[in-house]
């Protein structure tokens, strides 16, 4: 049975201390509130403070560390970069790979991404895959036919048993940091299409199993309608993660 997750992504955001404090704030109220036991939580803090983040939340022990993106490489000479081997000796769980803004800023392609993916995996850690449309792209029309190729070009030559282990997140670029969101039915009806796509790749099962997050501005007052939709098993969460209660009630709308 495939698993609902709430995952808060901090991007470039929080100094050392005032994300030791958000942590904190989330974990105290997750303790207090009555929770779904059915709902994974997942923080995803900037690289420099994941060692004493993921103390704490191991200290809560109800909240798991992610990581907000690898190198494809297990070590050498890459000046900046951070390893899959690295993030999981700090205790990482999960790591977000293909970002919209890593393919656009960082211009990470498919290729590029399918290593990744494999240095995920091989160190035993969770890739969460986005993929996602621009406004462009969805006016056009041709928005089922460019998720398809993300897809088949990022993820689908993995093996059953390494797809397995992949969260899908759908993020409609149209709709982040603009104020704009996909309607609960225009989310359903994508998540639904990754599902399907996800069957003919491999099996009925694997379909079944797979978690697919929405990642489009989902905040605390849209999430129960977002999350009750059939295909959609949580979301990733950028700016309402940052601030404690948004996320708590976020987390809660299950």
């Amino acid at each position: 049975m495939r698993k609902n997750i709430v995952a808060g992504n901090w991007k470039m955001n929080m100094t050392y201390q005032d994300g030791l404090a958000l942590v904190s704030e989330i974990t105290n109220m997750v303790a207090d509130e009555t929770l779904a036991a059915n709902v994974e939580v997942v923080i995803a803090p900037p690289a420099p403070f994941l060692h004493s983040i993921g103390k704490l939340l191991a200290e809560g022990g109800r909240i798991h560390l992610g990581a907000q993106n690898c190198h494809q490489k297990e070590s050498g000479a890459f000046t900046g970069e951070v390893s899959a081997k690295q993030l999981q000796s700090v205790g990482v769980e999960y790591v977000i790979l293909g970002h919209s803004e890593r393919r656009q800023y960082f211009h990470e392609d498919d290729e590029l991404l399918s290593q990744k993916l494999k240095a995920v995996l091989a160190a035993g850690l969770k890739p969460i895959f986005c993929i996602g449309e621009t406004l462009e792209t969805r006016e056009a029309d041709e928005t089922f036919d460019f998720l398809a190729a993300q897809l088949k070009n990022g993820l689908f030559h993995l093996s059953n048993e390494e797809f397995d282990q992949v969260v899908i997140a759908y993020e409609p670029i149209w709709a982040i940091g603009t104020g704009k969101t996909a309607t609960s039915a225009q989310a359903q009806e994508v998540h639904a299409f990754i599902r399907e796509q996800i069957a003919r790749a491999y099996d009925a099962e694997a379909a079944l199993n797979t978690t697919i997050l929405y990642g489009g501005s989902a905040n605390a007052q849209n999430a129960k309608e977002l999350f009750g939709q059939p295909d959609v098993d949580g979301g990733l969460i950028g700016g309402a993660s940052l601030k404690s209660r948004d996320f708590t009630e976020i987390i809660k709308s299950f």
